[in-house]
């Protein structure tokens, strides 16, 4: 037998055993680590989305919420977790696309350490007071601002959050100097909003529309350039005087680098049929967020793209973690 007929044998022998092995998958439960802590945005839409992959599959999905440094302690271990489908994680716009230019130093490199799996949902952020505050309405926060500059407070879920970002870029439009306190994660934020800790608040939709809706909370403005399905009454900055104003946030299952091209489609194939469902669209809808979808090759593209996006909205506003 010649070499090239060894070789081939071989070869072929080897895909068959990877093939058997990623046929089985998952033998075991998934983790997926949500790098935020239970009650925000990211944390919510991970478990109703995993919920649906369940229904499916009868898998076993547990989520870990693992906060801190605006995401890069949770996205750190998803990095630095065994290429083998059962460590994922839920990344999102800030620990994925804005930390590696707002941060000098990152413990992993965002534009390497990953496979993308699907984009999981896209959203606004919302600007929101307590229902008692006395400004009603944008222009009013910023009238208040510009009286009495770094009189006011805009909390965050964390340094470099979408909100953060947002509101950063907010306010040199705006042209007003407010004071930054940033939490660790959204629920916390929430929370002290309505203790009257802190002015105001660019939050993710799933954590502040219940708040909204039950009179606790009152929406300004949201940061999308189209009204959110959501709050169809809540005008949006761009509407509110900032014309072209458009930001919004992104959730993204990934997997580490390397992981099998035939685990994440399997992966990302769960995640569509999820997503197509009409109870998740409906969900999905309800709280502020729209699905994505799409394969993992669109969301490495998209991946790209806002890396360079929020790289450069960080690098020409100079702006830098408290």
């Amino acid at each position: 037998m010649s070499l090239f007929h060894r070789l081939a044998g071989a070869c072929a022998f080897a895909f068959a055993v990877v093939a058997q092995a990623q046929s089985a998958y998952p033998s075991q439960p998934i983790k997926v680590i949500v790098p935020f802590p239970p009650g925000g945005g990211t944390d919510i839409v991970t478990r109703m989305v995993l919920d649906k992959i369940r229904i499916g599959t009868q898998w076993t999905l547990i989520v870990e919420n693992r906060a801190g440094a605006g995401g890069n302690i949770g996205m750190d271990a998803v990095a630095k977790a065994a290429p083998d489908g059962y460590t994922l994680g839920m990344g999102q716009t800030a620990n994925l696309a804005i930390n590696p230019t707002l941060y000098a130093k990152m413990p992993y490199d965002a534009a390497k350490a990953f496979t993308p799996i699907a984009t999981v949902a896209g959203q606004a952020v919302v600007l929101v007071v307590k229902e008692e505050s006395p400004y009603k309405t944008l222009k009013e926060l910023v009238s208040a601002a510009k009286a009495k500059p770094e009189s006011l407070t805009m909390a965050s879920a964390g340094n470099g959050t979408v909100g953060h970002l947002t509101g950063e870029v907010f306010t040199k439009q705006a042209g007003i100097v407010t004071r930054h306190i940033p939490y660790k994660g959204a629920g916390p934020a929430a929370n002290d909003l309505l203790g009257g800790q802190v002015d105001y608040y660019f939050a993710t939709p799933q954590t502040v529309i219940p708040f909204i809706k039950a009179g606790k909370l009152r929406a300004l403005a949201v940061s999308s350039a189209k009204r959110m399905p959501a709050l169809p009454d809540v005008p949006t900055v761009a509407e509110s005087g900032y014309a072209g104003f458009d930001t919004s946030d992104w959730k993204m299952l990934v997997a580490p680098a390397g992981t099998p091209p035939a685990i994440v489609a399997r992966l990302q194939a769960e995640v569509a049929k999820a997503l197509a469902r009409t109870d998740t669209i409906a969900t999905l809808l309800a709280e502020g967020s729209a699905p994505v979808g799409g394969t993992s090759q669109d969301a490495a593209a998209l991946l790209k793209a806002e890396q360079q996006r929020w790289g450069t909205v960080v690098r020409a506003g100079n702006i830098k973690l408290d």
